[in-house]
């Protein structure tokens, strides 16, 4: 990749963007909570965690649920962050350490915090607890439980891309676009999203065809779009674990290439995700309100990782693809592109 020549790829995403108006204020409330919990975090790491801006991912995600909720969201968010990079800091991660992780953390959201792992010490499970604990509580046990089996289905993920990078084994198209539904964690954050509205939605709505397509679709989208944004960073780390390498290494293409394959992979999901919305069925005027809030929860996901992503210094790298995406706000009388 020649750093002299900008590499652009433009997207089209049809979503507003919308944040909560407590996100800043969450944001300087975070390094207070994770030293709380005994986190090492020195002048450096406060300026690399404001840098990274978590409480306005999940500001994004959640815009209109209260500072006291968001505080919540936004130590899950951060925890969740924090556990990527004690997992996929390197190429050459430890399955053993992973899965010792991986039985401490579901150990704890099942039994309880009482319960103890020895592959779960220290601030990260001190952090969890803390952060579970409202929801813990608030939450139906239905919603807990699709939480919980969530944070499963995500570790199981961790895990398995753990053991493929210990033993160099790059996955398919298809198996890399599977294991990514797991790996980015979207399945977590949707369940969250009866925490931040307060309305229920029945298993049999949450799990109906239609309804789980679309929040597939969602993962797919804000997935691949983060694998466009880190192409240079999971070039080095993630041993190969990428839609852009998996799609070059497939079929025999250069990494711009196969990066322009995604992008219009992408933009053509997009347009499905867009379809889906609309031939949404309906279940009834009590269920069809909550219904909204979660496909409103998953729609926010796509297009406030894609806002966060660009904003965050996390992800983004001098000599990686400059990626582009109009932004849209809400106003008074509807959408408008911004500029």
């Amino acid at each position: 990749m020649n750093a002299e020549e900008p590499w652009k790829i433009k997207l089209e995403c049809p979503i507003p963007s919308q944040i909560s108006p407590h996100a800043d204020a969450v944001q300087a409330w975070l390094p207070g909570w994770l030293r709380s919990a005994g986190l090492p975090l020195d002048e450096y790491g406060a300026r690399q965690l404001d840098r990274h801006g978590f409480a306005r991912y999940a500001g994004r995600l959640y815009p209109d649920t209260s500072a006291a909720d968001l505080r919540t969201l936004t130590a899950l968010f951060t925890w969740f962050f924090l556990l990527d990079d004690a997992c996929d800091g390197t190429a050459g991660p430890d399955p053993v350490f992973v899965r010792g992780l991986r039985d401490g953390i579901l150990r704890l959201l099942r039994i309880g915090p009482r319960t103890r792992h020895p592959g779960f010490t220290g601030p990260l499970r001190r952090l969890l607890v803390d952060a579970w604990r409202v929801p813990d509580r608030r939450l139906s046990p239905v919603a807990r439980n699709r939480f919980v089996d969530a944070v499963d289905h995500h570790l199981d993920g961790v895990l398995v891309e753990a053991g493929d990078k210990a033993a160099g084994r790059h996955p398919s198209v298809p198996e890399y676009v599977e294991l990514r539904r797991a790996t980015s964690a979207a399945y977590v954050s949707y369940t969250l999203i009866e925490f931040a509205t307060g309305r229920a939605l029945p298993d049999a709505v949450y799990h109906h065809p239609a309804v789980r397509e679309f929040a597939t679709t969602g993962n797919d989208l804000l997935s691949w779009f983060n694998d466009l944004l880190s192409l240079n960073r999971d070039t080095a780390t993630s041993g190969g674990h990428n839609l852009v390498l998996a799609v070059a290494r497939a079929d025999g293409l250069p990494v711009r290439a196969a990066a322009e394959v995604v992008a219009r992979r992408w933009q053509w999901t997009m347009d499905r995700f867009v379809r889906l919305r609309a031939a949404m069925p309906s279940f009834g005027p009590v269920l069809d309100e909550p219904l909204r809030d979660h496909l409103d929860g998953v729609t926010r996901s796509v297009r406030g990782t894609i806002d966060w992503s660009l904003e965050s210094g996390r992800y983004r790298h001098p000599a990686g693809p400059r990626i582009s995406v109009p932004a849209l706000v809400v106003q008074g009388d509807g959408v408008r592109r911004a500029g």
